[in-house]
């Protein structure tokens, strides 16, 4: 337990996915735990998810009109590009207020570019600064801004090719609290909650809401072929919020021409799934995109994992994150456009090989950083107390 700490006035920003936000959120719970006196500020994008995400978990929030340019050629994209300048000068000069107004203690960015302007405006305060990149391949903004940050916490091996060295602390990323290695009760507690049934070897499949699209088409080719070596396999699968109608009525049709034979009933897809910590308790093997926060979450959870990493990010950074792993044995990699033929047989084969899992458990739950938060937290106050 760590002692308590004076009140801070700290700026969180950042934002645009859950992997940067949701880290945010426990940095700032971290530090509220340290001091309930303190006062949080988070700064993130207009529009973006944070702006819904952040209030839920009961911080306040300012959003900036900042927007980030387009990857896709498209007449929506082009002007979106256009009037990107103007948002930017726009999102300064409010990065300015807000510094001015709110006076912190420290500012935190997190990644994404809401955190650009806001820390930049910190800066030029003379007020210090701290950043978070969660990724094996430094972004666009936190290589800027890491040129001036006081501190810069990251989770993987080998970042001083973007950071200055000196300025680097290894941390892990913050993850839930609840994401721990599973005992035999979590297990058959998961197994109960999911309707699961225990003579099974258990597969999870989890894509987050948009990143499903490949993992879903492989489920479903593995299902068009006939589940080959589905005997005594039960799947776990989160189709994802923007392909759930479609999965739904692929699901029904398979069942009304007998397709997957009798494994399909044992194919259980959804939506979201809430009690991750349950669903990791019963997979023997994990299939997920390489998002800095699950490969964080598979560590801490010493799961085996077969990575496909997004070709949708900037950087290519989930090749880098999955990377990582690979190179220690601690998991599988499979490239987005092979997964559709080669996924689900793979997941299969290494079901079969009870001592590959076991070595894999071995070698992800080295690399589990189950700290982060409480070190994140540490750093900052060492930077405010300079």
């Amino acid at each position: 337990m760590m002692e308590t700490k004076k009140a801070l006035r700290i700026i969180i920003s950042g934002g645009g996915t859950g992997g940067h936000i949701f880290p945010a959120i426990s940095i700032a719970n971290k530090m509220k735990e340290l001091c309930p006196e303190s006062e949080i500020l988070f700064v993130g994008a207009e529009g973006k998810m944070e702006m819904e995400k952040v209030p839920t978990a009961g911080y306040r929030i300012i959003g900036l009109p900042i927007v980030g340019l387009q990857r896709k050629l498209t007449l929506h994209n082009i002007v979106n590009d256009l009037q990107a300048p103007f948002k930017v000068i726009a999102s300064i000069c409010k990065a300015g207020k807000i510094i001015r107004e709110f006076k912190p203690d420290i500012a935190i960015g997190v990644g994404g570019y809401a955190s650009a302007p806001l820390l930049m405006a910190a800066e030029r305060a003379g007020i210090p600064t701290l950043i978070q990149e969660q990724n094996g391949f430094a972004g666009l903004t936190n290589k800027i801004l890491g040129k001036k940050a006081g501190k810069i916490c990251v989770a993987y091996e080998g970042m001083e090719r973007f950071f200055p060295a000196d300025k680097i602390v290894m941390t892990g990323n913050p993850i839930r609290k609840e994401i721990v290695p599973p005992t035999e009760q979590m297990k058959e507690e998961g197994l109960t909650y999911y309707g699961l049934d225990a003579s099974k070897k258990h597969i999870l499949i989890t894509g987050g809401s948009l990143g499903s699209g490949t993992l879903n088409k492989s489920v479903q080719n593995w299902i068009n072929d006939g589940c080959p070596g589905g005997e005594g396999i039960e799947i776990l699968w989160q189709c994802g919020k923007y392909y759930k109608s479609a999965t739904d009525r692929f699901m029904e049709e398979a069942a009304a021409q007998g397709k997957g034979g009798a494994t399909l009933k044992y194919i259980h897809h959804s939506d979201f799934i809430g009690r991750m910590d349950l669903a990791y308790a019963v997979a023997d093997v994990v299939i997920a995109r390489s998002g800095a926060s699950t490969v964080s979450e598979l560590c801490a959870a010493h799961k085996a994992a077969i990575f496909v990493p997004s070709p949708n990010v900037a950087e290519d950074h989930q090749t880098h994150n999955a990377m990582a792993l690979v190179r220690k044995d601690a998991a599988m990699l499979i490239k987005d456009a092979e997964a559709p033929e080669k996924l689900l047989p793979s997941a299969v084969a290494l079901l079969s090989d009870n001592e590959k899992i076991e070595s894999m458990q071995k070698n992800i739950a080295k690399l589990a950083m189950t700290r982060a938060a409480d070190v994140i937290a540490e750093e900052a106050y060492k930077l405010v107390n300079r």
